[in-house]
């Protein structure tokens, strides 16, 4: 099946900013190809976008594991002919650990579910969104990328930073193609990553928003119409580009 329309893969997309991101791209008129481990709700997922008349569907793979990563990234470019949209949505805190007592483990399992999930995802991509109609690659960096992450958080933070590098290497890459690479750096979103905090320390989760200048924690919703505005027409000169979508966090008040 060769798409005539565009098509976009979102990884980490059963959830949280991920699923927000499909809708507002099926709403564009995508065809969205959601990724994630829990098949049940990746299935659910499918169900409620095409409800809503978005065409929608469902890849199960760890972005980890490299071979998965590969068969299922040429299983969906040679169905649809073309990848016109990555967004590498998938990541995490993967915990937190001081470097003291940090394992290797630990590390090597941060760094790979947010640097190493980008480089093979992205990679894979490449010969399909060669095929795209302006085709372009977002990734997610974070604030802690650049404060290098709160307590415990250090790897994140570094992971991040290093998703930060791999942005603009690939857009100096690709851009003889002109396939654009930017990335988003969203500040303290209110989606289920902040579940522990918020059903522990809900004080804490709440005093988030006074570091923030707008005054509010930002919504999965906020993320998504940036991811949108990147991928048209409209950013067709922006590459290597890490937008900050934190409603000025972290600038002090």
């Amino acid at each position: 099946m060769i798409s005539k329309g565009k098509v976009a893969v979102i990884t980490g997309a059963t959830g949280g900013i991920g699923f927000e991101v499909a809708k507002r791209l099926g709403q564009d008129n995508y065809t969205v190809i959601l990724n994630g481990i829990e098949d049940d709700a990746g299935a659910q997922r499918v169900k409620e976008l095409t409800a809503a008349g978005i065409t929608a569907e469902y890849y199960g793979f760890d972005v980890t594991d490299e071979d998965a990563v590969g068969k299922s990234i040429t299983a969906i470019g040679e169905k649809y002919g073309k990848i016109d949209a990555l967004i590498n949505n998938a990541g995490g805190l993967g915990g937190r650990s001081r470097f003291e007592d940090m394992t290797t483990e630990f590390y090597r399992g941060v760094m790979a579910l947010n640097l190493d999930s980008t480089f093979f995802v992205s990679r894979a991509a490449i010969p399909f969104l060669k095929k795209g109609d302006k085709a372009s690659i977002i990734n997610y960096t974070s604030i802690a990328g650049w404060n290098a992450g709160g307590p415990g958080a250090g790897i994140y933070g570094t992971s991040k930073a290093a998703v930060h590098a791999i942005t603009r290497a690939l857009a100096k890459d690709l851009a003889e193609y002109g396939i654009r690479v930017n990335a988003v750096s969203p500040g303290t979103i209110d989606t289920p990553f902040h579940t522990q905090i918020k059903s522990t320390k809900p004080e804490v989760f709440a005093s988030w928003k006074n570091n923030i200048l707008l005054g509010r924690l930002g919504q999965p919703e906020d993320v998504a119409s940036v991811i949108s505005f990147l991928v048209s027409d409209d950013a067709s000169f922006m590459t290597a580009e890490t937008i900050q979508v934190g409603g000025g966090q972290g600038l002090g008040i």
